[in-house]
């Protein structure tokens, strides 16, 4: 029988960390589920492109960096259909309600049985990714301040 992928958490343990440690452990899901503390900038780009996909179902984001990375390095992404994710992501991702956990499980089956969904959500992750740039943002910023 093949093993099924580990659930990954990456990221500084805030508040109400706790219970997702004692959800995982009163499930006995130690060995699916791996927790990755605080991730240095340098090593995320091994850490996405190692992933089957990368899921991001934040409530609230300002931006949503870590889906546009994920999708730089090729990587499915799923994410929120909240906030500011749905412009970065556009339709280049799997876009879903965060509320809705049954929805991320479905999704990430399909993900994970369909290689064809992985190629196509790997290619278009990478076109999308291409249009945001460091210089595009300073110039936009740019033309905004300029009008103001």
């Amino acid at each position: 029988m093949e093993r099924p992928p580990q659930l990954l958490l990456a990221g500084k343990r805030g508040w109400l960390y706790a219970s997702l440690f004692e959800a995982v452990q009163s499930r006995g899901l130690e060995g699916l589920v791996k927790f990755a503390d605080y991730v240095e900038q340098d090593d995320l780009p091994a850490l996405y492109s190692g992933a089957l996909a990368f899921t991001f179902p934040s409530l609230y984001e300002g931006f949503g960096l870590p889906p546009l990375e994920a999708m730089s390095c090729g990587t499915p992404v799923l994410a929120s259909n909240a906030s500011s994710l749905p412009e970065v992501v556009g339709e280049a991702g799997l876009l879903l309600s965060p509320r809705e956990p049954q929805e991320w499980a479905n999704a990430v089956k399909r993900v994970m049985e369909s290689s064809a969904l992985q190629e196509e959500l790997s290619q278009k992750g990478l076109a999308r990714a291409a249009l945001f740039t460091w210089e595009r943002c300073a110039r936009e910023t740019l033309a905004v301040l300029m009008r103001a």
